[in-house]
């Protein structure tokens, strides 16, 4: 149960009771307040969580007592209640800094369901804050890793970019680290302490995207039973990351442009658009010069994102940032996971370093967890890392296009001598784990060895156990 603490400003009592009812009986602590000037009586020597704050109230409305809410609350979000006819009023108070807006009547599934919400967004939010106090301090993001010349090209765009507001579009494989770019952008903005919401264009379905880009009023369509900020307006002041933006429809493509152009939203079913003021970084894994060619990219959005671009190359164009990422990441790993492990042992740098890491940096985090999981202690031994390269990627060829030789003895000796070779080059030089891949017993594998003199890729002493 939450023990998250809640304000409520309403003049009815009816609503405050009502409201404090739904919000206790989920372990919420609840405090109250009948009007503005009740409001700071009480939130002046409080700290809350959660501010529930009616729009329309006798004497000092809640448009008037907002911005002494964002004074005295700065670590609160505050959620705007609205009758029939005021969403304009309150629309007026997201742009002026509250989270949401709820309008009456409300349901309490959508009132618990709206501050969860919330509360996701401020945690959200510290961890934003905590990767600038980081960077502020020096010492990076724990993931933006920058060891290698291409990757210190990327942290000095990014430190450019974000004293701009200027559109920026992250380029790279999938899993290099485009979020975490488009993170420390923001978090080294002055809109630090405004949103930075993040969507990921290619899973959405095409019939919904445009609601959740920019909202929609109640009744729009079938099934809006309440209306919806979108992430342009849940945004508002600062950072809006729009991932997969070549996977956006032709059709949102034109919609996304104009409000590029004209700074301004019109969420479905609403006459009359609302000023915007967020700051746009897209990502793509597309060539989108490529989709500009042939027709499934608008080109005037291309050069509209296309202002200020960064690239992150591969991980495997970057092994130098291999060892210090992954070092990183599993100092994050140990604490999230509760677990100690010790420094990573040559003989593993070497096979990560090997290794080409077809899914980037996000692979290579996958693969640490799944060690540090599956160790029997806090040492991370070489048959924790099972690699199998990618195809294309640079191992013996095994070919049979030299058909002049017939002899099955001379060709059983060289295709042996290649699969051993083979096996190797999978397993970073290790023995043990290339005798179990051939299905032969280390002491074979090293007669063999020795046979057709092939040196291990990285020569590695054999395991206790094989000797």
């Amino acid at each position: 149960m939450s023990h998250h603490r809640v304000l409520i400003i309403d003049d009815e009592e009816g609503i405050r009771t009502s409201l404090g009812l739904i919000l206790e009986s989920e372990g919420y602590e609840v405090h109250t307040a009948s009007s503005a000037d009740d409001a700071l009586l009480v939130a002046r020597p409080e700290s809350f969580d959660v501010v529930l704050c009616d729009v329309r109230m006798p004497g000092r409305t809640g448009l008037e007592l907002l911005p002494d809410l964002i004074r005295l609350q700065p670590e609160a979000t505050i959620l705007m209640m609205s009758a029939f006819g005021e969403v304009e009023q309150a629309l007026d108070a997201v742009r002026k800094g509250a989270y949401d807006f709820l309008s009456k009547p409300f349901q309490a599934d959508e009132l618990l369901l709206t501050i969860r919400k919330a509360e996701e967004r401020e945690q959200l939010r510290r961890e934003n804050r905590r990767l600038r106090r980081e960077l502020d301090a020096g010492r990076g993001s724990p993931v933006l890793v920058a060891a290698s010349a291409p990757m210190h090209e990327v942290v000095e765009l990014v430190e450019r970019a974000a004293e701009f507001k200027t559109t920026v579009l992250i380029t790279g494989e999938s899993g290099v680290g485009k979020e975490v770019v488009a993170r420390s952008i923001h978090d080294l903005s002055d809109r630090s302490s405004k949103p930075f919401i993040g969507i990921n264009c290619a899973a959405i379905p095409e019939s919904l995207i445009e609601s959740e880009l920019f909202g929609h009023r109640r009744g729009a369509f079938t099934g809006a039973e309440q209306e919806t900020l979108g992430v342009f307006r849940e945004a508002e002041g600062g950072t809006l990351f729009l991932d997969e933006i070549g996977e956006l429809p032709a059709a949102m493509q034109v919609k996304l442009l104009r409000v590029l152009q004209e700074e301004e939203v019109r969420p479905v079913g609403e006459p009359k658009p609302t000023p915007t003021d967020v700051r746009i970084v897209a990502a793509t894994a597309r060539e989108l010069e490529s989709e500009v060619e042939a027709g499934r990219f608008r080109s005037d959005l291309f050069y509209r994102l296309n202002v200020l671009r960064i690239h992150i190359p591969p991980l495997r164009e970057r092994t130098e940032d291999i060892v210090a990422l992954a070092d990183q990441l599993l100092r994050d790993l140990s604490r999230r996971l509760g677990k100690s492990v010790q420094p990573l042992e040559e003989e593993v740098i070497n096979l990560l370093r090997l290794y080409r890491w077809p899914g980037n940096t996000r692979e290579l985090e996958n693969t640490l967890e799944r060690a540090l999981i599956l160790a029997p202690g806090d040492r991370l031994s070489l048959e924790l890392f099972p690699f199998h390269p990618p195809a294309g990627s640079e191992e013996p060829a095994l070919t049979a296009s030299d058909t002049a030789d017939l002899s099955i003895k001379r060709r059983g000796r060289a295709l042996e001598e290649k699969l051993i070779r083979l096996a190797l080059h999978r397993t970073g030089g290790n023995r043990t784990q290339a005798a179990r891949v051939l299905e032969i017993s280390p002491r074979a594998l090293q007669y063999k060895l020795k046979e057709y003199d092939i040196a291990p890729l990285n020569p590695l002493p054999m395991d206790s156990d094989t000797r």
